[in-house]
């Protein structure tokens, strides 16, 4: 065993992998601790299927990695391996020649990371090099895999993936982030075309990339398509024994396309184990992914409620808890949440007054875009509807309102259609309500929460708006900035016949002080300061 070899394996500092950049906020580089926190969590799952073996210990598991990168997950899965094998395969050169042709397999997802990633783990970016620790390759590929595919066009997507033809439809010179677990039609076939034979994997573990189209968070205009699910999808249709794998944490409640993949993993009973990061850079320093980032461990024999973890702070907030994830139709991430949340549903049933998400308007209340600007008196307009958009308030003539004409004479409140809350708590949730009277409308900025035949109900109903327990409830399904009618269905309807407090709510619902000082580290305080009476 060289000298060269003996240091790729032991512990470092530092560690090279710590110090590389992103790519983008779409294809993120995973730190070798938060890559370790996962294996961690495979490996207990393991031992309890197992009556405690070590997964570290058997030398016929396989591993791949569909999505590597930076060679992370390959890397350190081979650290692990190299100790547990050590009675098993004594000699170090034949273990680690083991482990490396015979147990840890990837897919890189660019030429680049195929380089960088055989460069983790075999120190050659020829598997088959002089300098490569694995000494039985037949070619510089190795174990790590890529081919520079094409998309296969149907009209201007990708079958496969639903990438933008105009977009993604290169050259020769550019990566068309193709990637290949997820550009086929049989898997298993694939597998056989790139490691020969008839390949059963054990353990899938990666971090796949996140979306095609714009970078970073939730995209401006729709462009962005998420693609991470898909990924899982691909895993979990390959029959492992587990599949453990980082995503983005939007699909707990929204994401575009995402409602499918939603349904199903709330109904997977093989979830065993859910950790998750609201603030994104407690996983990946430096990064900014919008709704954090969550790991997930998929087991093939469990069929039970799954363990909940959220971490802020570097802790738990809360003991893991194992609930079942498809109690509701979105995912609601902390585990204090649900009993505030199970006593607010029971009273509302009971009352049969229903959710506030029935009463929302949709984007685009009266089909005026966001950049149309009227005239800015109304001055000339036979029949003048005060306008409010992003810019301040303008004039229309009522006859060009497109839709919902009949709104305009109500008592209306708006709220901002987007509202950044930021990664700290506690979050506002929302922009102040706006109450507007009759003879208005308003741009697709802001949507219509709900409305009213007097100015006295519309203000009761913007103070209940600005309450902790509604912006909370809020709250649990709002993991990005923008609203819709569906993040108010957890919102009781109530009568405004009175205007109500939190006090009155908590009383109402029976919220314990506990549970209050829970909503109170969540959501800030919101007085009247930018409430606009029109």
């Amino acid at each position: 065993m060289t000298a060269q070899a003996s240091f790729t394996l032991r512990g470092r500092n530092p560690d090279v992998l710590t110090c590389i950049a992103n790519l983008s906020n779409d294809e993120v580089f995973t730190p070798p601790e938060f890559a370790n926190r996962m294996l961690d969590t495979l490996a207990e799952a393991w031992a309890a299927n197992n009556r405690g073996a070590n997964l570290w210990a058997d030398k016929k598991v396989k591993f791949l990695d569909p999505c590597t990168k930076s060679g992370v997950f390959l890397r350190e899965i081979t650290r692990r391996l190299v100790q547990g094998l050590e009675k098993e395969i004594p000699n170090l050169e034949k273990r680690v020649d083991h482990i490396l042709t015979k147990q840890v397999f990837g897919i890189a997802i660019t030429h680049l990371t195929s380089l960088l990633a055989r460069r983790s783990l075999y120190c050659s970016k020829h598997a088959h090099g002089e300098h490569s620790i694995a000494k039985s390759f037949a070619s510089d590929d190795g174990h790590i895999w890529f081919k520079r595919l094409k998309h296969t066009w149907d009209g201007d997507k990708c079958k496969y993936c639903g990438a933008n033809r105009r977009d993604y439809d290169r050259g020769a010179g550019l990566e068309t982030h193709a990637y290949a677990f997820i550009h086929t039609d049989n898997i298993k076939t694939r597998f056989a075309e790139i490691f020969g034979g008839n390949m059963q994997f054990d353990v899938i573990i990666g971090n796949p990339p996140y979306q095609l189209g714009q970078s970073g968070g939730e995209a401006v205009g729709g462009f962005a398509m998420p693609i991470y699910q898909e990924f899982v999808k691909a895993a979990k249709s390959l029959d492992p024994r587990f599949v453990v794998m980082v995503t983005p944490s939007r699909w707990f409640a929204g994401g575009r396309g995402l409602d499918e993949y939603r349904s199903e993993m709330l109904a997977d009973k093989r979830m065993r184990a859910l950790v998750d990061f609201p603030d994104a850079s407690e996983a990946f320093p430096g990064t900014q992914i919008k709704g954090g980032v969550s790991y997930f461990l998929w087991d093939k024999s469990w069929n039970d409620a799954c363990e909940v973890t959220t971490i802020e702070g570097g802790k738990p907030t809360s003991p893991p808890t194992k609930r079942f994830l498809g109690a509701y139709d979105v995912l609601v991430r902390r585990n204090e949440a649900v009993p505030i949340l199970e006593k607010v549903l029971k009273t509302t049933a009971k009352d049969g007054f229903g959710n506030l998400g029935a009463k929302v308007s949709p984007i685009q209340p009266f089909s005026i875009r966001t950049n149309f600007r009227g005239a800015d008196t109304p001055k000339g307009i036979k029949k003048p509807v005060r306008l409010i958009g992003n810019g301040g308030e303008s004039f229309i003539e009522r006859a060009d309102v497109p839709r919902n004409g009949g709104w305009i004479d109500e008592w209306k409140v708006l709220l901002g259609a987007a509202y950044g809350a930021g990664e700290g708590y506690p979050h506002q949730i929302y922009n102040h309500p706006i109450v507007a009277g009759p003879g208005t409308a308003c741009s697709e900025t802001y949507l219509v929460i709900d409305r009213f035949k007097s100015k006295v109900e519309a203000e009761r109903f913007a103070a209940f708006l600005r309450t902790k327990l509604v912006r909370f409830l809020v709250s649990l399904r709002k993991y990005t900035q923008h609203l819709y009618n569906e993040r108010f269905q957890f919102v009781p309807v109530l009568p405004m016949d009175r205007e109500w407090t939190d006090e009155m709510l908590y009383k109402k619902y029976g919220i314990t002080k506990s549970e209050i000082a829970f909503i109170d580290s969540m959501i800030r305080p919101m007085g009247e300061d930018d409430e606009q009476d029109d």
